[in-house]
């Protein structure tokens, strides 16, 4: 793993990593859908995967998003992120931690989408275990069970879907938006596009390029996961560890004298360390590090 400059103020945090593959021209990856959010009903006992599958099918999408706040599981299985463990990849995963009892997740975001073929997911929170403590990261899809029926809240889209693919750039398998067919012809679902952020970019500053060229005024966004090098709140916490595993818990996109559009960021992430830590994130400050994929909903029209 190879780290560029100093954030100013923060000489243990880089501005920059640089990954192993070649990087492609196009920093960020949009595909316009339309979407609209339902209830997603999960029943205790059924594997996470299967019932977030049979939801979204229910719902008649491919894809979209899923927060998390208030899910139960037990079991439970994630990891966290990690150093590199050879020259392949920038950063890599911990060991799987499988907490006894039940874990209640107090906020979190997925992301849903396909992997060959199948439905899969990408999702990061931060959650209490049986014995009190805090912990976050990245849930595994294979070995999680939903603990209580719930309702989570949920956006689907139509004419797009998230896509695991092989990253040449990060060596990685990621989402990224991928354009499907349009199932639905409802009037009551939203314009919207499907987005992947590649990596050594400002998560926000990159948001507000995106909706300024496209005449965006307003817009939100659903769901929300990925991860930064190292992170900076606006209230000036620095989290320095430069691998992160980042979701957001609200997000929106408003306009201001004339071209100007800022995005207000508020995220949860656990470190390398395993620390948590959760508030408005610092435009400017915040570089992707592999990916950041969520769905931006344009609500300009509203």
């Amino acid at each position: 793993m190879s780290v560029v400059g100093p954030t100013k103020g923060t000489p243990s945090r880089p501005t920059r990593v640089r990954q192993p593959g070649p990087a492609p021209a196009e920093r960020l990856v949009a595909v316009p859908c339309r979407g609209r959010r339902f209830e997603l009903k999960l029943v205790a006992g059924e594997p996470l995967l299967a019932g977030i599958a049979r939801c979204f099918a229910d719902e008649g999408s491919a894809g979209g998003t899923v927060r998390l706040d208030g899910l139960a599981v037990a079991p439970f299985a994630y990891c966290m992120p990690a150093p590199p463990r050879d020259d392949r990849h920038a950063a890599f995963y911990s060991e799987t931690f499988r907490p006894a009892g039940l874990s209640r997740f107090r906020a979190g975001a997925m992301t849903v989408g396909q992997r060959d073929d199948a439905t899969a997911f990408h999702a990061h929170g931060i959650w209490q275990e049986a014995d009190g403590t805090v912990h976050g990261g990245h849930v595994l899809a294979d070995e999680t069970i939903v603990a209580e029926d719930v309702v989570l809240a949920a956006y689907g889209i139509d004419g797009a879907t998230f896509r695991a693919d092989p990253d040449a750039e990060t060596g990685f398998t990621v989402f990224g938006p991928v354009a499907t067919d349009t199932r639905a012809r409802d009037d009551d679902r939203e314009s919207a596009h499907a987005l992947r952020l590649r990596p050594n970019q400002d998560f926000a500053t990159a948001l507000e390029a995106f909706c300024r060229d496209r005449g965006i005024r307003r817009a939100r966004i659903e769901g929300g996961v990925g991860s930064t090098i190292g992170a900076a709140f606006a209230g000036g916490e620095e989290i320095l560890p430069f691998a992160t595993e980042v979701f957001l818990a609200d997000g929106r996109l408003v306009g201001g004298g004339g071209d100007v559009v800022q995005a207000m960021l508020d995220g949860g992430l656990v470190d390398m360390s395993g620390a948590v830590a959760r508030g408005r994130l610092a435009r400017g400050l915040n570089p992707v590090l592999m990916t950041f994929e969520l769905v931006l909903v344009d609500e300009t029209a509203g």
